[in-house]
């Protein structure tokens, strides 16, 4: 049965190119983004792994491990290591899983059924603290993924899970978030003391809580 939100992550123990990985281990009481390749030496997805290295500091700031997976064996990782330094000018700097035996591509539903049987797609798992599944994005195989997107998705899963408030459209980390509905007017008045402004009974704005 595939993964659903709010499901625990399946933990795994695999071999990676920063060695073996447990997975619940390995995010202790941190947030993780599990993001799977179809293959090695395919040319989006180096891409993707030069623009994940780049962003790791940003994934740090939120407390966020990210783990990249291939179903391709550790010495091809390892060589394909310096393709992407080479060409996209940032050196990996995080686990990218060997899943030659499909385990965690299977306990995960990542293998495309439209395509071969290891042919895995780019999936995209957020998982909180709680070791609970967040997000789930699936891109086909021919699209490469904004990560810029899935940090500002992090970003409102983690303030969301922290204060009774949803993020509108296009919200980006600063700006006015919605009180959401099961919190009372009067509730609201100690819970947002910078107030807030009623659209509709239903809409009230308030600046970010934490900011």
């Amino acid at each position: 049965m595939a993964l659903r939100l709010g499901d625990e992550a399946p933990n795994f123990t695999a071999q990676s190119t920063e060695g073996a990985i447990t997975l619940h281990d390995y995010l202790g009481d941190g947030w993780g983004v599990l993001f799977s390749h179809p293959k090695d030496f395919t040319p989006v997805c180096t891409t993707e792994l030069g623009r994940v290295a780049a962003l790791k500091p940003e994934f740090d700031k939120r407390n966020v491990k990210v783990i990249g997976l291939s179903v391709d064996p550790l010495e091809d990782h390892n060589k394909w290591a310096g393709d992407i330094e080479e060409t996209q000018g940032h050196k990996l700097n995080f686990p990218l899983l060997a899943d030659s035996d499909r385990k965690v591509a299977d306990l995960y539903d990542m293998i495309h059924p439209n395509a071969n049987d290891t042919l895995t797609v780019r999936s995209v798992f957020v998982i909180g603290a709680d070791k609970k599944v967040k997000l789930i994005i699936t891109y086909p195989a021919s699209t490469g993924r904004n990560f810029d997107e899935i940090l500002r998705v992090i970003d409102s899963l983690q303030l969301t899970a922290n204060y009774q408030v949803a993020t509108p459209v296009d919200w980006t980390d600063g700006e006015d978030v919605i009180i959401v509905p099961a919190v009372s007017d009067e509730d609201a008045k100690g819970k947002f003391p910078k107030g807030w402004k009623a659209i509709k009974p239903y809409l009230r704005v308030t600046p970010q809580p934490n900011k």
